[in-house]
Protein backbone atom coordinates (compact mmCIF):
# COMPACT_ATOMS: atom_id res chain seq x y z
CA UNK A 1 0.00 0.00 0.00
CA UNK A 2 1.47 3.25 -0.59
CA UNK A 3 -0.49 5.42 2.24
CA UNK A 4 0.42 4.94 5.89
CA UNK A 5 -1.59 4.36 9.08
CA UNK A 6 -1.42 5.96 11.58
CA UNK A 7 -3.38 5.10 15.10
CA UNK A 8 -4.16 6.77 18.58
CA UNK A 9 -4.70 5.91 21.54
CA UNK A 10 -4.94 6.31 25.67
CA UNK A 11 -7.39 6.45 28.16
CA UNK A 12 -10.49 8.75 28.34
CA UNK A 13 -9.20 12.46 28.62
CA UNK A 14 -6.07 11.88 27.81
CA UNK A 15 -6.67 14.03 24.82
CA UNK A 16 -6.29 12.62 21.78
CA UNK A 17 -8.96 14.78 20.16
CA UNK A 18 -6.29 18.06 20.26
CA UNK A 19 -3.33 15.92 18.83
CA UNK A 20 -5.72 14.46 16.41
CA UNK A 21 -5.99 17.77 14.82
CA UNK A 22 -2.58 18.62 15.15
CA UNK A 23 -1.43 15.36 14.10
CA UNK A 24 -2.94 16.09 10.57
CA UNK A 25 -2.07 19.49 10.27
CA UNK A 26 2.08 18.49 10.80
CA UNK A 27 1.53 15.59 8.30
CA UNK A 28 0.06 18.14 5.93
CA UNK A 29 2.64 20.76 6.12
CA UNK A 30 5.07 17.83 5.51
CA UNK A 31 3.34 17.23 1.97
CA UNK A 32 1.01 14.24 3.36
CA UNK A 33 -2.34 13.90 2.18
CA UNK A 34 -4.32 13.16 5.64
CA UNK A 35 -7.72 11.47 6.29
CA UNK A 36 -8.93 11.47 9.99
CA UNK A 37 -11.06 9.33 11.36
CA UNK A 38 -12.40 7.61 14.41
CA UNK A 39 -13.49 4.09 15.71
CA UNK A 40 -15.78 3.15 16.26
CA UNK A 41 -17.55 5.07 13.26
CA UNK A 42 -15.36 6.26 10.35
CA UNK A 43 -18.38 5.38 7.83
CA UNK A 44 -21.85 5.96 7.82
CA UNK A 45 -22.96 2.42 9.21
CA UNK A 46 -20.07 2.51 11.44
CA UNK A 47 -21.27 5.58 12.98
CA UNK A 48 -24.42 4.40 13.48
CA UNK A 49 -23.27 0.85 15.41
CA UNK A 50 -21.03 3.93 17.22
CA UNK A 51 -24.17 5.49 18.80
CA UNK A 52 -25.26 2.41 20.20
CA UNK A 53 -22.42 1.44 21.93
CA UNK A 54 -21.40 4.28 23.41
CA UNK A 55 -25.05 5.47 24.07
CA UNK A 56 -26.86 4.39 26.97
CA UNK A 57 -30.26 2.91 25.55
CA UNK A 58 -29.24 -0.78 25.67
CA UNK A 59 -26.99 -3.02 28.48
CA UNK A 60 -25.46 -5.27 25.90
CA UNK A 61 -23.33 -7.79 26.79
CA UNK A 62 -19.73 -7.64 26.76
CA UNK A 63 -19.79 -10.56 23.55
CA UNK A 64 -22.11 -8.07 21.95
CA UNK A 65 -20.28 -5.38 22.62
CA UNK A 66 -17.08 -7.19 21.10
CA UNK A 67 -18.66 -8.32 17.78
CA UNK A 68 -20.44 -4.79 17.69
CA UNK A 69 -16.86 -3.22 17.18
CA UNK A 70 -15.36 -5.29 14.97
CA UNK A 71 -18.92 -5.08 12.85
CA UNK A 72 -17.98 -1.32 12.65
CA UNK A 73 -14.29 -1.75 12.08
CA UNK A 74 -14.99 -4.12 9.34
CA UNK A 75 -16.73 -1.54 7.65
CA UNK A 76 -15.26 1.20 8.42
CA UNK A 77 -11.77 -0.69 6.84
CA UNK A 78 -13.43 -1.47 3.72
CA UNK A 79 -15.10 1.88 3.16
CA UNK A 80 -12.67 4.30 4.27
CA UNK A 81 -9.43 3.14 5.47
CA UNK A 82 -8.30 0.28 2.58
CA UNK A 83 -9.44 2.91 -0.10
CA UNK A 84 -7.60 5.68 1.16
CA UNK A 85 -4.44 3.88 1.77
CA UNK A 86 -4.19 2.59 -1.51
CA UNK A 87 -4.63 6.04 -3.15
CA UNK A 88 -1.59 7.26 -1.31
CA UNK A 89 -3.53 8.95 1.33
CA UNK A 90 -2.61 8.72 5.50
CA UNK A 91 -5.14 7.26 8.13
CA UNK A 92 -4.91 8.86 11.22
CA UNK A 93 -7.22 7.06 13.32
CA UNK A 94 -8.70 8.05 16.87
CA UNK A 95 -8.33 4.25 18.17
CA UNK A 96 -8.49 1.20 16.17
CA UNK A 97 -8.17 -2.45 17.34
CA UNK A 98 -5.56 -1.83 20.14
CA UNK A 99 -8.60 0.12 22.18
CA UNK A 100 -10.30 -3.03 21.85
CA UNK A 101 -7.33 -5.37 23.57
CA UNK A 102 -7.93 -2.35 26.43
CA UNK A 103 -11.49 -1.85 26.65
CA UNK A 104 -12.55 -5.47 26.03
CA UNK A 105 -9.39 -7.06 27.05
CA UNK A 106 -8.18 -5.19 29.97
CA UNK A 107 -11.30 -3.96 31.07
CA UNK A 108 -13.67 -6.14 30.68
CA UNK A 109 -11.59 -9.11 30.85
CA UNK A 110 -12.07 -10.68 27.14
CA UNK A 111 -9.28 -13.06 26.68
CA UNK A 112 -6.82 -11.52 24.30
CA UNK A 113 -6.82 -14.80 21.78
CA UNK A 114 -10.35 -14.64 21.39
CA UNK A 115 -10.06 -10.72 20.03
CA UNK A 116 -6.51 -11.77 18.14
CA UNK A 117 -9.09 -14.46 15.90
CA UNK A 118 -11.35 -11.26 15.07
CA UNK A 119 -8.85 -8.73 14.44
CA UNK A 120 -7.41 -11.71 11.76
CA UNK A 121 -10.55 -12.73 10.37
CA UNK A 122 -11.31 -8.96 9.73
CA UNK A 123 -8.16 -7.44 8.99
CA UNK A 124 -6.03 -9.58 7.47
CA UNK A 125 -2.67 -8.52 7.39
CA UNK A 126 -3.55 -4.67 7.97
CA UNK A 127 -1.77 -3.17 11.01
CA UNK A 128 -0.80 0.04 11.93
CA UNK A 129 2.66 1.61 10.80
CA UNK A 130 2.56 3.98 14.18
CA UNK A 131 0.45 3.77 17.04
CA UNK A 132 0.91 6.89 19.46
CA UNK A 133 0.00 6.13 23.16
CA UNK A 134 -1.20 9.56 24.68
CA UNK A 135 -0.52 8.34 28.53
CA UNK A 136 -1.92 9.68 31.40
CA UNK A 137 -2.96 8.63 34.75
CA UNK A 138 -6.36 7.56 35.38
CA UNK A 139 -6.99 10.20 37.98
CA UNK A 140 -5.96 12.97 35.91
CA UNK A 141 -7.84 11.53 32.48
CA UNK A 142 -10.95 11.01 34.31
CA UNK A 143 -10.50 14.81 36.18
CA UNK A 144 -10.65 16.15 32.56
CA UNK A 145 -13.49 13.68 31.70
CA UNK A 146 -15.55 14.96 34.67
CA UNK A 147 -15.30 18.41 33.03
CA UNK A 148 -16.74 17.91 29.73
CA UNK A 149 -20.34 17.38 30.73
CA UNK A 150 -22.92 14.43 29.73
CA UNK A 151 -20.75 11.27 29.90
CA UNK A 152 -20.83 8.06 27.23
CA UNK A 153 -21.68 4.49 28.33
CA UNK A 154 -17.53 3.48 28.27
CA UNK A 155 -16.85 7.00 30.66
CA UNK A 156 -19.22 5.93 33.02
CA UNK A 157 -16.97 2.92 34.20
CA UNK A 158 -15.05 3.47 37.33
CA UNK A 159 -11.56 3.98 38.12
CA UNK A 160 -10.49 0.07 38.83
CA UNK A 161 -11.75 -0.27 34.81
CA UNK A 162 -9.73 2.55 33.09
CA UNK A 163 -6.79 1.17 35.27
CA UNK A 164 -7.27 -2.27 33.95
CA UNK A 165 -7.12 -0.54 30.43
CA UNK A 166 -4.28 1.97 30.89
CA UNK A 167 -2.28 -1.50 31.87
CA UNK A 168 -3.39 -3.28 29.01
CA UNK A 169 -2.09 -0.14 26.51
CA UNK A 170 1.46 -0.34 28.28
CA UNK A 171 1.26 -4.19 28.02
CA UNK A 172 0.39 -3.82 24.14
CA UNK A 173 3.44 -0.60 23.98
CA UNK A 174 5.65 -3.49 25.38
CA UNK A 175 4.94 -6.51 22.96
CA UNK A 176 5.33 -3.89 19.73
CA UNK A 177 7.84 -1.45 20.63
CA UNK A 178 8.46 -1.31 16.35
CA UNK A 179 5.32 0.60 15.78
CA UNK A 180 4.39 2.36 19.69
CA UNK A 181 5.73 5.58 21.02
CA UNK A 182 4.55 6.50 24.37
CA UNK A 183 3.66 10.19 25.08
CA UNK A 184 3.43 11.78 28.41
CA UNK A 185 -0.26 13.33 28.08
CA UNK A 186 -0.05 14.46 31.63
CA UNK A 187 1.51 18.19 30.63
CA UNK A 188 0.04 21.20 29.21
CA UNK A 189 -1.36 20.56 25.31
CA UNK A 190 0.99 22.58 24.10
CA UNK A 191 3.55 21.02 25.36
CA UNK A 192 1.91 17.09 24.47
CA UNK A 193 1.51 19.00 20.96
CA UNK A 194 5.54 19.33 21.00
CA UNK A 195 6.44 15.71 22.27
CA UNK A 196 4.08 14.21 19.32
CA UNK A 197 5.78 16.86 16.89
CA UNK A 198 9.27 15.27 17.63
CA UNK A 199 8.10 11.79 17.48
CA UNK A 200 6.52 12.50 14.26
CA UNK A 201 9.92 13.96 12.48
CA UNK A 202 11.98 11.05 13.85
CA UNK A 203 9.82 8.54 12.33
CA UNK A 204 9.03 10.49 9.02
CA UNK A 205 13.35 10.45 9.01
Amino acid sequence: MKGKFITVEGVEGAGKTTQLGFIRDFLEAAGRQVVLTREPGGSPLSEELRALLLGHRHDMATDTELLLLFAARAEHIHRVILPALQAGRWIVCDRFTDATYAYQGGGRGVPWPRIASLEEWVQGKLRPDLTLLLDVSVEQGLTRVGQRGQKDRFECEGAAFFQRVRSAYLDLAECHPERYRIIDASYPVTVVSAKVAQVLTEWLD
